[in-house]
């Protein structure tokens, strides 16, 4: 009953507000409106920039005699293969990624240790919330980054990166537990 009459009231509310706008927008007094539209119709049309000249560009006829066809890869450029370099550190392309692979180290936080039948499990948590499950050997990260090392306050990582001159190199990084 209660629920009822706080409706109807709510409604009669609604319905007398849009009453008062309707007949605020009914004002028959619109002489100032109208003398300003005349006053802006008078003025001379505004002068229209014309539109710039297209210029024509010179085309090109590839004859194929003799040259290479651009979108095949030469003898030195390999697609998804990497060049070993001297020290013969290499991603392995093969390996089938991990899902933590798809994140950069500072988008997953470390939030804790779990230790099962002798396995000590890290606990990494990502930007949307989700909480992982990684073990040594795991990988993570967008730099082929493998698990080495879990202790209670840190996870610690080995990426290989590319090195700017074709080649890969390893460095270390770590996962710090979250406070």
């Amino acid at each position: 009953m209660i629920g009822h009459s706080v409706r109807t009231i709510g409604s009669a509310l609604t319905l007398s507000f849009l009453l008062g706008a309707l007949t605020g927008c009914a004002n028959p007094n619109l002489d100032e409106l109208r003398q300003y539209v005349n006053e802006k119709k008078a003025l001379p049309p505004g002068r229209i920039e014309p539109l710039p000249e297209i210029k024509q560009v010179s085309t090109f006829l590839y004859e194929p005699q003799g040259r290479r066809n651009p979108f095949a890869p030469t003898g030195e450029e390999r697609p998804n293969e990497a060049r070993l370099a001297e020290n013969g550190i290499s991603p392995d392309f093969n390996r089938r990624r991990e899902e933590l692979e798809g994140f950069t180290l500072d988008a997953i936080r470390m939030v804790g240790i779990l230790e099962q039948s002798g396995i000590t499990w890290g606990l990494v948590k990502t930007k949307e919330g989700t909480i992982h499950r990684v073990k040594t050997g795991n990988y993570m990260g967008q730099n082929h980054g493998r698990i080495i090392q879990i202790t209670e306050d840190k996870i610690e990582l080995t990426e290989i990166v590319q090195d700017g001159t074709g080649g890969y190199s390893e460095r270390q990084a770590s996962l710090a537990l979250a406070e």
